[in-house]
């Protein structure tokens, strides 16, 4: 087991604008060992939640959902910002740290009841994660779990959740 997982994340300051310092998570993928104790980690979490569904947000979120998925033995669904989904889709605004944006899902990518569990690289100001559990609500489902790489506590991102949404990060700055 790697004990410092945050010893494998490059900053990267002033990005994408300035004053933001960027977690680089690709650092964390590119080591088969880290990646596979990363894939462990999430594995052994989330084994016995009955998740039916992993959804993953874009793009880092495509990298961990669908190995996770794949684990699990559940479905993936990508949640990916405007315009790039091709059905109906339906749509949520958010601000985040540095602009405004928004997330989209397919209306068909979930049914009513099955358990989600709503994966991204970063919490930070919590904008693009609640939009996206926004967007999982439409759906009904028995339970939404978040799971994030990162987690950036001072910026406090889990207050923009409901009390009954689970939230679990891996390394925390």
């Amino acid at each position: 087991m790697i004990m410092n997982l945050k010893q494998y994340v490059r900053n990267i300051p002033d990005f994408p604008v300035k004053g933001i310092q960027f977690k680089d998570v690709t650092t964390l993928f590119k080591e088969a060992k880290i990646l596979q104790e990363l894939s462990d980690m999430l594995y052994d979490k989330y084994r016995n939640c009955g998740i039916t569904k992993v959804a993953g947000i874009e793009s880092r979120g495509f990298i961990m959902g669908p190995l996770l998925a794949v684990r699990l033995g559940a479905g993936f669904i990508p949640i990916r910002k405007p315009g790039k989904l091709p059905a109906a889709v339906y749509e949520e605004s958010y601000s985040k740290e540095y602009g405004t944006d928004a997330v989209q899902i397919h209306k068909d990518a979930i049914s009513e009841g099955e358990t989600v569990l709503l994966h991204d690289d970063l919490l930070a100001t919590g904008g693009t994660m609640a939009a996206s559990i926004r967007l999982l609500a439409k759906f009904n489902p028995r339970q939404i779990y978040v799971n994030c790489l990162i987690e950036l506590e001072e910026l406090n991102g889990r207050a923009t959740f409901a009390p009954d949404v689970k939230v679990d990060t891996i390394i925390k700055y």
